[in-house]
């Protein structure tokens, strides 16, 4: 069975460690591995049950925690060996942190695309902390909310949480939205979203799908945008179209997220982080009557009548409607 992995990101100083502090405290992550960037900077010396080596450490919690040495495909592959060994304590997940201003495309890139790694772990969630103090902060932490399964609107003992909370859920409307205080949240509302979320993807997108080219766009031009296809959708002309338009535009295309009707009893699950696509899954029931695909885009510069002539060209079926999210 593969080891799910939890991605935590977010902008510096948006509360990530606190958050990740809090979670290697909790009692039900007590059989997880977290690899963090700094385990000088957590404050776990405190919790520190025994020192494995230089750079790993056994909490009193169960925890093992690791600080990240380079590249993270030879970090998930070493957990694994020294798993295997005994060196470390049988672990059934792993939680990884990202740098305050990395872009979690190339993290997701390594978890999808590396063979080893791949055969190894699966994605499990991407947790993204926003302040509720100062919001979202230029690009960068932009798509680390684009990117994300569950947001978490930090600070919120200092700031009214409610106007980011909106603000987050607009330019991502796929992801739940919780808000902490000092990291303290229910882990079970953080690990295993992307499963919760492949609900969350029809209803976003069948909520939304009134059928005018208005709509609401996020600063910055980020828009949120649902396209709904009437008809068994030709998969191999949608993964083409899927394909040349994050090539031509991944930096721009944020995220893409949604569920297809290709015949099936169930519809197949699409998702893609810029232009790292993941693996599509066939789910074996529609999570609802609507067995509509439907489709959610985030993105920069989104023009929904060349995105709707673009894909006409690719898939068969007649496009029912094209709206930007409200």
């Amino acid at each position: 069975m593969k080891t799910p992995v939890a991605l935590v990101t977010g902008y510096l100083g948006s509360g990530k460690t606190t958050l990740i502090r809090a979670m290697l405290g909790s009692p039900a992550l007590g059989d997880t591995a977290v690899i963090v960037n700094e385990l000088g900077e957590i404050g776990i010396d405190h919790a520190i049950l025994r020192q494995v080596d230089e750079r790993t450490v056994l909490l009193a919690s169960g925890c093992v925690c690791c600080t990240l040495r380079g590249d993270l495909a030879d970090e998930l592959r070493d957990l694994v060996d020294r798993r295997a060994t005994g060196e470390l304590p049988p672990f059934t997940r792993v939680v990884v942190e990202t740098t305050g201003v990395a872009d979690p495309a190339p993290i997701l890139a390594t978890l999808v695309s590396e063979p080893l790694v791949r055969h190894q772990y699966v994605l499990d969630s991407v947790i993204a902390t926003v302040d509720a103090q100062h919001g979202l902060r230029g690009d960068e932490s932009e798509r680390q909310v684009a990117a994300a399964d569950v947001l978490v609107v930090t600070k919120a003992d200092l700031a009214d949480p409610a106007d980011v909370e909106r603000s987050v859920a607009v330019l991502n409307p796929l992801a739940s939205v919780v808000h902490a205080v000092q990291g303290d949240i229910d882990p079970a509302l953080l690990l295993g979203r992307r499963r919760h979320a492949r609900v969350g993807t029809a209803q976003a997108s069948s909520d939304h799908r009134a059928g005018s080219h208005g709509g609401h766009r996020h600063e910055g031009d980020v828009t949120a945008l649902s396209l709904v296809l009437e008809g068994p959708v030709d998969w191999l002309g949608f993964g083409v179209w899927l394909t040349m338009l994050l090539h031509a535009r991944g930096r721009e295309i944020l995220r893409v997220k949604g569920l297809l009707d290709v015949g099936g009893e169930g519809p197949l699950l699409v998702d893609a982080v810029q232009h790292v696509v993941h693996p599509a899954v066939h789910l074996d029931a529609w999570p609802d009557g609507d067995h509509r695909s439907r489709l959610v885009l985030i993105g920069r510069g989104l023009d929904p009548e060349r995105l709707e002539r673009s894909l006409r060209s690719f898939v068969a079926p007649g496009l029912d409607r094209v709206s930007f999210l409200p």
